[in-house]
């Protein structure tokens, strides 16, 4: 799809955007525990403003293949999803805990704008992909391994939980000049019969690529 096509389609989301339905469906909420909580020091806004490493310039379209966070011990395979009936962002399979999604509407890592990972944050079985993501630093890497060959290489520069009513979704989302990534799980507190009220939104840029 031609770049100008998919920017479109992407503009037109944003505007379902505003209306705070592009969240991650609630996760199981089995782990005992519950998942790390991001600290005020990685969730500050103000850490976006701080020198990261000089940013290449942006590449052109290409699959995502996988996605590797190695503070976190992640290395896990990605697949393309969209929007479910009810206009959320279709998580990836939750029987399979290893898995997570690109958001196919946006484009893919590495293009300049900003694209779009999901993931559970756990299943029946336990911890999912993106269990501990709350737990990200400023500055950690994020990696993704593209069809072309390359590998595109993210610097978390802030962590943080939304609340899902209200989400701030034109914040999140919106386009930026550059390559941005934002990877997403289930978060905040948990309740049995609602589910986790919150999403755990790590921000990061591109840095580097292999």
């Amino acid at each position: 799809m031609p770049t100008s096509s998919r920017r479109g389609t992407w503009f037109t989301l944003a505007c379902v955007l505003l209306l705070g339905l592009f969240l991650v469906r609630n996760g199981a909420g089995e782990a005992t525990g519950g998942p790390p909580q991001p600290r005020a020091a990685a969730a500050a806004h103000k850490s976006a403003a701080e020198p990261l490493p000089a940013a290449p310039g942006p590449l052109p379209h290409s699959l995502p293949r996988r996605i590797v966070v190695p503070s976190l011990r992640v290395d896990a395979p990605l697949t393309a999803v969209g929007l479910d009936a009810d206009g959320w962002v279709d998580a990836p399979p939750l029987h399979n805990g290893n898995l997570a999604g690109w958001y196919r509407g946006g484009v893919s890592p590495g293009e300049r704008g900003t694209s779009v990972v999901v993931g559970h944050v756990d299943n029946p079985a336990g911890p999912a992909v993106f269990y501990s993501l709350g737990s990200l630093q400023r500055g950690s890497r994020i990696e993704i391994l593209r069809g072309d060959g390359r590998i595109a290489v993210f610097a978390v520069y802030a962590v943080q939980v939304f609340a899902k009513k209200n989400f701030p979704a034109a914040q999140i989302y919106r386009d930026a000049p550059r390559p941005e990534l934002r990877v997403l799980t289930c978060g905040g507190g948990y309740a049995k019969k609602t589910g986790y009220d919150g999403n755990i939104v790590a921000f990061a840029r591109l840095t580097e690529v292999r």
